[in-house]
């Protein structure tokens, strides 16, 4: 047991520098957000540090493991009677942007212009909740780390062009400057990443003076959003299985494959229904969520150490192609219900 840990702390030490690091300068430049800065990193070292081995044990089991306690924590603080009532009204613009970019990934694979992990990767950060679902989808789909480093740069990409352009095209559309509700749904539909939702629906509140009126309906929305992970992870797990059922040659039990730690992130967010029901205040939640976020740029740090970037620069046309039209098509389909539901 203690020789296991020995084996594994120089790679954990090495993630946990790295990701002390990016939240740090990540809270300096939160539009960029410390789990980009940490790939970055990670990356830069991976190409110094040429003997590896001795720290591939720790970086593996955090890029696997902490990723899944990430979505774990990520469930406290997450109050399932706040997304239902969210959900009455934001519900069919949700169901249909994951839809469509979950539909537009499976047509990308499909067609052969990008391998099945990629495309799925892209396709769930793009329409629920970015790096989150990125996190959450990767264990079950058993995606490498150069998979996962290459969609969470897209999800970036898209993320920064929303933060910088949504505000003036909200203006441009006509969205209300006397009422944050509106452009706080269409912030936290069309919007992947907190951060990046955040950043969007807290710029129209400062130019409109809205106090916070456009945030908490933005962040209301997006953990609503957030929700979707589960049956999402669920569909992935099955198709797993069932294609694995399909290949005789593969043997591979449900256990393997069904991803046990999204049953332990519904447990948190119902711990966190009940003690809200009971009175206890949603702060007590934050060091949950904190450690949720900390641990996603841990694992987002092994990720870029055991990253390949030539690898990555050679095939990012095609997933940055994949996002860009998942971009374009969440965009326009929650500007088109908010229209018809009249929310706009």
């Amino acid at each position: 047991m203690i020789k296991s840990i020995e084996k594994h702390l120089k790679g954990l030490i090495l993630c946990l520098i790295i990701a002390t690091i990016s939240q740090y300068i990540g809270k300096k430049v939160p539009l960029v957000g410390p789990a980009v800065f940490a790939i970055l990193i990670g990356m830069v070292l991976g190409q110094i540090i040429k003997e590896k081995k001795s720290y591939m044990l720790g970086v593996r089991f955090t890029s696997k493991k902490i990723l899944q306690y990430a979505v774990i924590l990520l469930g406290f603080g997450l109050d399932l009677g706040l997304v239902l009532k969210t959900g009455k009204q934001s519900l069919p613009i949700i169901i249909s942007t994951i839809s469509t970019s979950l539909i537009i990934a499976y047509i990308f694979y499909k067609v052969g212009f990008l391998k099945e992990n990629i495309a799925t990767l892209v396709g769930v950060g793009s329409s629920i909740c970015g790096g989150s679902a990125i996190a959450a989808a990767a264990p079950v789909i058993d995606a490498d780390e150069d998979e996962i480093a290459q969609a969470i740069s897209v999800i970036f990409f898209f993320n920064i062009l929303a933060a910088i352009l949504f505000p003036s095209l909200g203006r441009v559309i006509g969205f209300s400057t006397t009422d944050g509700h509106a452009f706080g749904i269409f912030a936290g539909s069309a919007v992947n990443d907190t951060s990046s939702v955040t950043a969007c629906a807290s710029t129209w509140d400062n130019i409109f003076n809205l106090g916070s009126q456009t945030l908490d309906k933005a962040v209301t929305v997006k953990l609503t959003r957030t929700l979707a992970i589960i049956p999402i992870c669920l569909g992935l797990a099955f198709i797993k299985i069932k294609n694995a059922e399909e290949d005789a040659n593969k043997k591979i039990s449900i256990k393997q494959i069904f991803p046990f730690f999204i049953i332990y992130f519904v447990l948190a967010s119902l711990i966190t229904t009940i003690a809200l029901a009971h009175g206890v205040d949603i702060g007590f939640f934050k060091p949950f969520k904190d450690l949720s976020k900390f641990f996603i740029v841990m694992a987002m740090s092994a990720i870029g150490f055991n990253s390949d970037i030539v690898k990555l620069l050679k095939s990012g046309a095609k997933p940055l192609a994949l996002g860009g039209v998942c971009f374009i098509s969440i965009t326009s389909i929650t500007l088109i219900f908010e229209k018809v539901l009249g929310i706009l």
